[in-house]
């Protein structure tokens, strides 16, 4: 669901020396002299961002830390510097902005070394911020807009002492950075900013045509703040002033193979002896800052192994390790809070506990990556071939089965070793980056995009190193761009990512009709209501891009959740606060008239449109509530037409059928609202709700919802009583389940729970679908009511492979109700490309995918993705047939039958099931083959179907395929009968291939006279090529000539003969035409002598 868009920006401390900007020199404290205190790592003062003491007094120094337990892991005494100063750089209008760090002795200004490649990129957890490091430096990036805060350069003294920078972690509050060194050595620093000061800040003196806020036709300047004018997506609060601090030095003797950096403390793997060494940012109740595991004592784990790498996500509380010997364990803290006990052989106290679950198979499988995806609970592990194994967490007791496998792109001689992989915040994208590229995967295996592809020689010469290996890669902005850091480069590339719409906002419009939203604009595929050829192709026109207004984007970027209304007309989006609304007819944005009225609130739980009405669920002032918006009234507080106050907060919102509105709230209660005229305005009204405590276990869980009632409930049933026999599906990480309603022996509502899929991405109902809209995209393809088209009921769903249908969900639910049965086959659509929609009037599966552009003639590469189409009839129809229910193919087949490509989806079931039944060779009664020429027959097609097939099938089939028609000379003869001379020439040559056709035969002459008379010269063209193929000497085609020159000259006799006995005039009439007896339409006449003569061989 995600692709790359456009080309990436690039960002580097600098390109030419002369603007390279200052940094402050940092000797780590190698010029004091040792002593101690009991400050711990993260001090009071330095959170405070007050004055350090030992600034003050230079003569004070910090102390140690606490000695582990285990001999060979201790941290001695490290010197604190007297006076690090704060770096602060104001990196606009190159470098000459204002500084406020202090003037202290012991630091000097120096300038940044270039051409030292960057080795290390982190994020913080929020991402406002993100750090880079090199050999010798440490840089401070604020995220929007995208400049340098400070720069730390490593004095030479240091880089002797300690080593040159490995890897850099940042405390998820990004307050305490750590750079690990190469001699073993963690250098700490502490951030510190203030909320209120910026470091650059535009003035105006005179602002009076300064463009204010506005209700605009599309995303240019409306900021209402003159200073912002310069400003772009999410940079309205500005340049921040923040203070970087060196705090303290830890050496770990024993050799460090990883570090981790969570909330509380800092997790160090050490090389010899083999253990784990977690060190608290501040001590705790007792004192203690340290604990320490030896990895032999851990029972879980292999004996003589190291610990490689390790990874935490905080929203599940799982870590992951990776071992040396290629396994992979999902890992718990059992105490934070305290150390290990003084007597470790009676009972040591054990500080992880953890369970194996990837155990590789050979030297290709082994684990050297691993990440969580909490969204969906998941781990990820990468392997040393560049697949990347993925495994279901089912819970916290060792229950991590195996769900599916991301295959290497490339082999894993091209892609290079795996270097990082990292999923989207929403957990919907994969990214993986290897030595010498990168791909993206959805979240169950669907490829997306890939560098693989790209001109290695127009790479290099365009210094484009985000497309030839990434080093490092980290999401920022909500997932709508991502950090790339290549191999041994200097700069940091961001590329944007436009994604569905359905990542942020799962309700059926997003579903049926494909949205996709990028940093700045929403684009809307607008192809439902042009013509069939038209809406299947790759037009650019097929897309309508609507720019997101720069003052809501100002302060409210990211975008994180956008809507389209049923019918396409409206497009809602809502960012960090308050929302916006657009018009695709008129193309006119709707924001709000003032930035308080904004600010006020925020969406949470999604959005929806009920006709021209926008349904928010938002919080606002702890408070949370459904709030209606008309598209005719202007946004400003006050305005919303009505506010519905909930209990709990939204998880989501979703219309179902003509007017009814289902909200799923935090407290595991399930409302149902039908939309009613009260008064001169539109109300929901509460009628109903399912509570579903002891059923779903984790609300925050369900990415999405709907329910199915029974037809005579949606005829003439009570809404009031629509939950007590609805049906409910649910799409709970990557399932979905089915819960039925029934009585228990007490005559209470219950429900029974089933899964009816794994690994879904999303599903569609098209009962969801509102019947109105499904006819107004059909244009007329449908011959009956839109109650009455055969896949009404059919439920869709994409498994990250392959896209499934349940032609009828109504089987679904009778097989669900009982436990022990089967539930019903569904057909399979394999795809090629990322399905976004289901085009029911039209019969196709819309996707997109991407296409990278490299041109010899600019100097950059980009990203554009095109249109894919998938037409699912022949699926659809084959399910059917193979299921003994022609009825239903029949039916469905009619359906589409006005279809420009209708033959074409005929054609194509008729090709797929030859080619297989030509290799298996069924038996009779089991063939399908028969069963698709019966349906075949049905249509006016049928005769150019089947020549059409054999053209593009091997001679060998064809036998297998007229074992199951009449004789091709029975099939000539009706195309001849019906005026289908070129279908009757592919017959022709069928008779040909068989030996049924004989020298200048009758069959030949009959079409070639035929073709002349219809004055037909293409036809006649072939059928003169193709009789003189027949024998190099002529003489077939001699023979033939004479036989035509002689049917022509009888046809014209008798054409003369009836003329003059209708007495008609012997003038002659180019022009004329008579309806032909065969084929019941206008023809030249045939008594114009001059419209036809005699053909002879040249």
């Amino acid at each position: 669901m995600y692709w790359p868009v456009a080309t990436p920006r690039i960002y580097a401390t600098s390109s030419q020396a002369p603007y390279r900007p200052k940094a402050d020199l940092s000797n780590d404290g190698i010029d004091a002299a040792p002593a101690a205190d009991t400050a711990s790592l993260l001090t009071l003062d330095s959170a405070a961002s007050a004055p350090n003491p030992a600034d003050e007094n230079p003569g004070e120094s910090a102390s140690e830390l606490p000695t582990p337990a285990t001999p060979a892991l201790f941290s001695p005494r490290t010197p604190r510097t007297p006076g690090i100063n704060s770096v602060e750089h104001d990196y606009m209008n190159h470098g000459s902005g204002l500084s406020s760090q202090e003037s202290l002795g012991g630091s000097q200004q120096v300038a940044i070394p270039s051409g030292e490649p960057i080795v290390s990129l982190k994020v913080s957890r929020t991402g406002h911020l993100f750090a880079t490091i090199t050999a010798t430096t440490m840089t401070v990036w604020q995220t929007k807009p995208t400049v340098i805060l400070a720069v730390v350069v490593r004095s030479q003294a240091s880089v002797r002492s300690y080593g040159t920078n490995l890897a850099l972690l940042l405390r998820p509050d990004s307050a305490i950075f750590v750079v690990q060194t190469s001699l073993g050595y963690l250098i700490t620093y502490s951030l510190a900013t203030d909320a209120e000061s910026r470091v650059y800040k535009p003035h105006f003196s005179d602002h009076t045509n300064i463009q204010r806020r506005r209700q605009s036709h599309f995303g240019g300047p409306g900021n209402s703040s003159p200073d912002q004018i310069f400003l772009g997506a999410g940079e309205g609060s500005g340049v921040r002033d923040i203070s970087v601090r060196f705090r303290r030095v830890i050496k770990v003797d024993a050799g460090i193979e990883h570090v981790l950096a969570l909330d509380d403390e800092l997790v160090v793997a050490t090389r010899k002896p083999a253990a784990v060494q977690c060190i608290r940012w501040t001590p705790d109740s007792t004192g203690s800052q340290t604990s320490t595991e030896l990895v032999s004592r851990m029972g879980w784990l292999e004996k003589k192994i190291s610990i490689k790498e390790m990874t935490h996500d905080r929203p599940m509380n799982l870590s992951t390790w990776i071992t040396s010997d290629g396994k992979a364990y999902a890992i718990q803290r059992t105490s934070a809070t305290q150390g290990p006990s003084q007597d470790e052989e009676a009972g040591p106290k054990r500080l992880f506990k953890g369970y194996c679950f990837h155990v590789p198979e050979g030297e290709s499988t082994r684990a050297v990556k691993a990440v969580v995806n909490a969204r969906f609970s998941l781990i990820a592990v990468g392997c040393a071939d560049g697949s990347i194994h993925v495994y279901s967490v089912k819970d916290y007791s060792g229950n991590i089965p195996a769900s599916h496998i991301h295959k290497n792109p490339v082999s894993s001689k091209s892609s290079g070793q795996l270097t990082t992989i990292t999923y989207s915040p929403d957990g919907y994208c994969l990214f993986a980056g290897y030595e010498e590229g990168w791909a993206t995967w959805s979240v169950f295996g669907k490829a997306a995009s890939t560098s693989f592809g790209a001109n290695s020689s127009v790479s290099a010469n365009n210094k484009e190193d985000w497309l030839t290996g990434v080093a490092e890669a980290c999401w920022i902005g909500g997932a709508c761009e991502v950090l790339l850091l290549g191999r041994q480069s200097e700069s940091i590339w961001l590329l944007e990512m436009a994604r569905s719409a359905v990542t942020g906002c799962y309700n059926p419009p997003n579903l049926f009709r494909t949205v996709l939203q990028s940093s700045s604009s929403v684009m809307v595929y607008r192809g439902y209501d042009l013509p069939d050829l038209t809406s299947i192709s790759a037009e650019p026109f097929l897309w309508h891009t609507a720019r997101i207004p720069s003052s809501y984007l100002l302060n409210q970027w990211p975008v994180r959740c956008t809507v389209v209304s049923a019918d396409g007309r409206y497009v809602a989006i809502a960012g960090r606060r308050g929302l916006a609304h657009y018009s695709i007819n008129s193309g006119r944005w709707k924001t709000f008239g003032s930035e308080a009225a904004e600010n006020e609130f925020s969406v949470r739980g999604g959005m929806c449109w009920y006709q021209h009405i926008l349904v928010a669920a938002v919080e606002a002032n702890r408070s949370y509530e459904l709030r209606l918006y008309s598209r005719e009234a202007a946004l400003d507080s006050g305005t919303a037409m009505f506010t519905q106050t909930l209990p709990a907060p939204v998880v989501l919102i979703t219309p179902s059928g003509e007017d009814s509105l289902l909200v799923y709230t935090y407290d595991n209660l399930l409302y149902h609202f039908v939309f009613a005229p009260v008064g001169n305005a539109v109300r929901p009204i509460q009628v109903g709700q399912i509570a579903f405590h002891g059923i779903v276990r984790s609300p925050a869980r369900v990415r999405g919802l709907s329910w199915i009632l029974p037809e005579s409930q949606l005829v003439d049933g009570d809404p009031s009583q629509d939950v007590a026999v609805a049906s409910v599906l649910f799409l709970v990480d990557g399932k979905l389940v089915l819960l039925q309603p029934s009585l228990n022996s007490e005559g209470h509502l219950k429900y029974d729970m089933r899964v009816i899929s794994q690994n879904v991405e999303y599903y569609i109902s098209m009962r969801d679908q509102s019947a109105v809209h499904m006819l107004g995209e059909n244009h007329g393809h449908f011959t009956g009511d839109a109650e009455e088209a055969p896949l009404k009921n059919s439920l869709w769903i994409f498994e990250g492979h392959d896209l499934k249908a349940w032609p009828d969900v109504n089987e679904v639910l009778r097989a669900a109700t009982e436990s022990t049965k089967e539930l019903p086959p569904t057909a399979n659509m394999p795809l090629d490309f990322y399905p976004l929609s289901i085009l029911l009037g039209k019969g196709i599966v819309l996707g997109v995918e991407p296409d990278l552009v490299q041109r010899r003639d600019i100097s950059f590469s980009f990203f554009r993705f095109s249109i894919r189409t998938h037409l699912y009839l022949p699926e659809i129809l084959r399910f059917h047939l193979a299921t003994n229910n022609s009825l239903a193919a029949l039916k469905l087949a009619q359906t589409y039958q006005d279809l420009e490509y209708f033959a074409h989806g005929l054609e194509i079931l008729l090709h797929h099931v030859l080619d297989e039944e030509v290799d298996s060779a069924p038996a009779p009664e089991a063939a399908l083959l028969p069963r698709v020429l019966s349906l075949l027959s049905s249509f006016k097609q049928y005769l150019d179907i089947v020549v059409q097939c054999t053209r593009k099938t091997e001679v060998r089939s064809w036998r297998t395929l007229f074992a199951y028609l009449p004789p091709p000379q029975e099939l000539f003869e009706e195309s001849l009968q019906r005026g289908s001379l070129k279908t009757a020439g592919g017959y022709l040559l069928i008779l040909h291939t068989f030996d049924e056709l004989h020298t200048a035969s009758e069959q030949s002459v009959r079409l070639f006279s035929r073709a002349i008379r219809e004055e037909d010269w293409e036809l006649c063209k072939e059928l003169a090529r193709f009789l003189a193929a027949m024998d190099e000497s002529g003489e077939t085609l001699r023979e033939a000539m004479e036989l035509v020159n002689l049917r022509v000259k009888q046809d014209r006799d008798e054409g003369a003969d009836l003329m003059s006995r209708l007495e008609v005039p012997s003038r002659r009439f180019n022009g004329a035409s008579r309806r032909d007896s065969d084929t019941g339409s206008d023809t030249p006449s045939a008594s114009d002598a001059s419209s036809y003569g005699t053909v002879s061989p040249a």
